[in-house]
């Protein structure tokens, strides 16, 4: 339909557009077309369809007010959207978070024997932070217990969340006073569908503070809880090479990509396809090996722990398939296109999905099952073997573009990266920016939207502009792919865009300018990282007195905006590419981007312009490193840039 240059801002993608339009098959790109114009009343979330006398808009009365017709406000319409999207985001973070938390218990039980504790360490420490007895336990007694009260969190009804007291004590004292501290995550989230029924809350401050406390349910719970799990039973990431793009999947050799969430699954598939009969098999079939790659935060997940390339994010699912090299293309839960189905169709592709939460029409259903992971997993890889002899070779077009990227760091891990073996700490970090070589840290984080085209400019723009100006750049997700493919990931980055202190920081330390710490449920290792750099000292009391950050340049799920509630509130100046569907509410809006801030010690902000977006969170910083009284940066602040 359009310019695939002007569409998506990567080679390998815009080829792969050029092959799905050869094969007749819709992608994102072309669906988003066909809807325009989108609906105003959406876009500015006034639009209410809670009960049948609607759906309502707020339509101004004689008087002047904007109502529905049971008398609703749009402020009151405004933040009840809101605070559903964010029960919606929490919701699916969370339960990401119970699912491995489930077979974490499974696994301690022994039931799940597949699974095992791979990082003994971690396991102990947040035993502890549970109040597990460790002294004289095995690790599967002590990861029993830690499973039990683990699990306990989901449906508590009262009391704290056990890890919101990893937060600095002013922190909790904040959270506390502002009356938003979460008391369980589930009742949290049933919370906001019985406020958001007609005829309950209509005071749309009361409705928004329970947003928040959603969101640090989800931040500082479901998340949290989620990838402290993963990494005792996977093994905690640490840095490791690896390539990204489309051009990872290969032309000899079985292609499978998995596709999703969750690492439960896709752990056991890196497995199963090592194992020396399916490559037998898959030589039988005329195959020269078997060639693993993800899309999305699955891809995040089993790159950092295994190495596994990515194949790209969440706007690439369908071009992957549109290579016509993908014999099986697996897929768990979030995220997934319900075109993928259709998509498939145009190939030889199989798409297999693996979750009762997420079934697609069209696709073949392997249901995974914890307790026999493994012989699932073999299932999946002999059916993408099988699928092998019907790939035609004059469908393939695989683009040849990949870059090379570093990825797996953690906040455990800049311990020892900063500090070396024998003195762990995060003294280097803060010291770097108490001298003034460092301005801040900013956490781009987020997914692609094909609101902003060419794809990936906001994510790639924005960083580009923020390690140009000594920002160190901390990425999850999509936005972390994104800027992979542009060689942002890679150590060589920080000589070609980094500015002057920067370089320094990253060529003593051998780092990237841009960090990869995970996938989007692990922005809980951003949070962690704050906390860290409070308790070493020199940078305030508070979350909210550091020179940090937070972005989503092209935010597009429900999850995202539970992120970006609980960055804020975790003290946090947030910027979102695209406004929140809050703008038919000056009240709202105006809460959002100043209220809170007197609430909770920051604020949301809007912009598109991924150059002015990044200068505002450089202003902050500016301002933060004033309010500090820190030394001058060693090197000048460059003027905005112009994009490339």
């Amino acid at each position: 339909m359009g310019d695939n240059a002007e569409r998506m801002r990567d080679v390998a993608s815009q080829q792969a557009l050029g092959a799905a339009e050869a094969a007749e098959m819709l992608t994102a790109l072309d669906r988003w077309e066909l809807q325009q114009p989108q609906c105003r009343f959406g876009k500015q979330g006034i639009c209410c369809r809670l009960c049948s006398m609607g759906p309502c808009r707020a339509i101004t009365t004689s008087k002047g007010e904007k109502i529905g017709v049971c008398g609703a406000t749009a402020d009151t319409i405004v933040a009840r959207n809101l605070l559903r999207m964010i029960a919606g985001g929490a919701a699916a973070h969370s339960d990401h978070g119970r699912d491995v938390a489930h077979t974490f218990m499974l696994m301690a039980e022994g039931k799940a024997k597949d699974y095992g504790i791979k990082d003994e360490v971690k396991l102990r420490q947040v035993a502890a932070e549970y109040g597990v007895e460790t002294e004289g336990k095995s690790s599967g007694e002590i990861a029993l217990g830690l499973a039990e009260r683990a699990l306990a969190e989901f449906g508590q009804q009262g009391g704290e969340l056990k890890l919101m007291a990893r937060a600095p004590e002013p922190r909790q004292e904040v959270w506390r006073k502002a009356g938003v501290m979460p008391r369980g995550i589930d009742r949290e989230i049933v919370e906001c569908m019985h406020r958001t029924h007609i005829g309950v809350d209509a005071d749309y401050r009361n409705i928004l503070r329970h947003g928040i406390r959603t969101a640090l349910s989800d931040g500082w719970g479901g998340s949290m809880i989620g990838t402290d799990l993963q990494d005792v039973m996977l093994g905690s990431p640490v840095p490791i090479r690896a390539k990204v793009n489309l051009g990872v999947l290969s032309e000899d050799k079985v292609n499978i990509v998995v596709h999703g969430h969750e690492p439960i699954l896709s752990e056991m598939i890196v497995e199963a396809s090592r194992e020396p009969e399916l490559l037998k098999l898959a030589e039988e079939k005329g195959a020269k090996g078997i060639q693993l790659s993800g899309i999305c935060c699955t891809a995040n997940e089993i790159l950092m722990r295994q190495g596994i390339p990515s194949a790209g994010h969440f706007l690439q699912q369908e071009l992957a398939l549109a290579t016509g090299a993908v014999e099986a293309m697996v897929v768990d839960v979030q995220c997934l296109m319900p075109g993928l189905g259709e998509a498939a169709k145009c190939f030889h592709s199989e798409l297999i999905t693996t979750s009762p939460k997420g079934r697609i029409p069209g696709a073949r259903h392997i249901e995974f099952d914890e307790e026999r992971a493994l012989e699932v997993a073999r299932e999946i890889v002999s059916a993408a073997i099988e699928k092998f002899p019907e790939r035609k070779k004059e469908s393939v077009n695989i683009p040849e573009h990949t870059m090379d990227l570093v990825a797996g760091f953690t906040a455990e891990y800049v311990f020892r990266m900063l500090g070396g073996r024998f003195r762990p700490s995060y003294r280097p970090l803060n010291n770097g920016i108490i001298e003034g070589r460092l301005r801040g840290v900013a956490g781009v984080v987020g997914c692609c939207n094909p609101n902003v085209q060419p794809v990936d400019y906001g994510h790639v723009e924005m960083v580009k502009e923020l390690i140009r100006n000594d920002v160190l750049v901390v990425q999850t997700g999509c936005s972390a792919i994104a800027c992979a493919k542009e060689g942002l990931l890679a150590p060589e980055a920080a000589r070609e865009y980094a500015g002057r202190g920067l370089q320094e920081i990253c060529e003593a330390v051998g780092i990237p300018p841009v960090l990869h710490v995970g996938s989007c449920v692990d922005n809980s290792r951003i949070l962690v990282a704050c906390c860290e750099m409070v308790n070493e000292g020199g940078l305030g009391e508070d979350i909210s007195e550091l020179p940090v950050a937070g972005a989503a340049p092209e935010w597009m799920s429900e999850k995202a905006v539970s992120i970006g509630m609980y960055v804020v509130a975790s003290g946090i100046f947030t910027v979102f590419g695209a406004p929140l569907p809050v703008e038919g509410s000056q009240a709202v809006y105006d809460y959002l981007t100043k209220e809170m801030e007197e609430e909770v010690g920051a604020r949301w902000a809007f912009e598109k312009d991924p150059i002015a977006a990044a200068r505002m969170m450089i202003e902050h910083m500016n301002e933060k490193r004033a309010a500090l009284k820190l030394r001058p940066m060693m090197y000048e602040e460059k003027e905005p840039a112009a994009a490339s």
